[in-house]
């Protein structure tokens, strides 16, 4: 990109592309970029069709696979293709599957009545993979924005000695104040929706306002066809509000390396509550980085300064824990 379309970007003057990483075709990108990306379909041990991606470096063997998580609302298509091709160019693998009712996985728009079942479903797929030839011999971690942190976690437990790593980007281990319903609202709305699970009929905020920087950013990520933009359904946010209360009891159960990144302006997930697993996790590798100024999307939504920095951080990370990494005996 040159200065002066980073320049009209940052200003707020610019024309959308129709892909998330310009006007080039995918398998144009895809080349240039020197990634292969494969995509599947399989059915998971909950009888769930998920739609799965892979991106894998064709210009080296990649030394570790990061398996990656989205957040609610987004799907592995669009800029979250982006974010896994940043691992690809340090020379990691990395794959992501839809969740439940996102994207191309089979379900309701929207409706996420079970994320532990949808954490199940990621780590079938990521078992699956880590058991590719050329993926068996590397360090696994684990990657998650927003909701996808949490779920990580909830992968981390269910198999707590299997991972190599994780890093959680703005992790839902609980929703913002000003995100949730007001009481008496939510519990009424708790109420209801053992009734009515998929009525789309939560007060929310926009997320995409609240959670992207950089306006070029903003718009782009509106334009994603799989993004769920429709109102809250009550089952789900139900489901979102136990499982953040059932991980805000649980911080002291997290025992790997783990990269804790959050943005100080973040009003979607608490940054405070980020602060609060890295002094209540039992790891003894342990690291949080909290950047001022920064909300709620860090990798796909700040200004591209900030991206950078970021990126160095992660990098720094993945690398030194990739480079002390033995594999298994057996």
């Amino acid at each position: 990109m040159g200065q002066e379309e980073r320049a009209l970007r940052e200003e707020g003057r610019f024309e959308v592309p129709p892909f998330p990483w310009g006007f080039e075709s995918e398998e144009e990108h895809y080349k240039r970029r020197r990634v292969e990306n494969r995509r599947t379909r399989m059915r998971t041990a909950r009888g769930v069709d998920i739609f799965t991606q892979t991106w894998t470096p064709t210009d080296r063997e990649p030394t570790a696979l990061i398996c990656m998580v989205h957040g609610y609302g987004n799907n592995t298509s669009w800029t979250f293709q982006n974010t896994a091709m940043l691992f690809t160019d340090m020379g990691y693998a990395a794959c992501a599957s839809d969740l439940e009712g996102h994207g191309r996985t089979q379900g309701l728009k929207g409706f996420l009545p079970d994320v532990q079942g949808a954490a199940d479903d990621c780590r079938e797929f990521f078992q699956r993979e880590r058991e590719r030839p050329e993926f068996r011999r590397i360090p696994a971690f684990l990657y998650g924005e927003s909701l996808g942190g949490a779920i990580c976690l909830l992968i981390h437990f269910r198999e707590p000695d299997q991972w190599d790593g994780a890093i959680l980007a703005a992790a839902m281990c609980k929703i913002s104040d000003g995100m949730r319903p007001p009481w008496p609202v939510a519990d009424v709305l708790a109420c209801v929706a053992h009734v009515f699970p998929t009525w789309a009929i939560v007060p929310s905020k926009d997320l995409v306002d609240k959670s992207v920087s950089n306006p070029y950013k903003r718009e782009l990520a509106r334009r994603n066809p799989g993004r769920y933009a429709g109102r809250p359904r009550l089952g789900t946010v139900v489901e979102l509000l136990r499982v953040t209360a059932l991980l805000g009891h649980r911080l002291q159960d997290v025992d790997l390396p783990v990269l804790i990144i959050h943005g100080d302006r973040d009003v979607v997930t608490e940054p405070a509550t980020s602060v609060a697993l890295f002094e209540r996790a039992r790891s003894a590798d342990k690291t949080l980085k909290m950047y001022a100024g920064m909300r709620h999307s860090l990798l796909q939504g700040e200004p591209d300064a900030n991206v950078a920095i970021l990126l160095a951080d992660i990098s720094a990370w993945l690398r030194l824990r990739v480079q002390r990494w033995t594999p298994p005996t057996s």
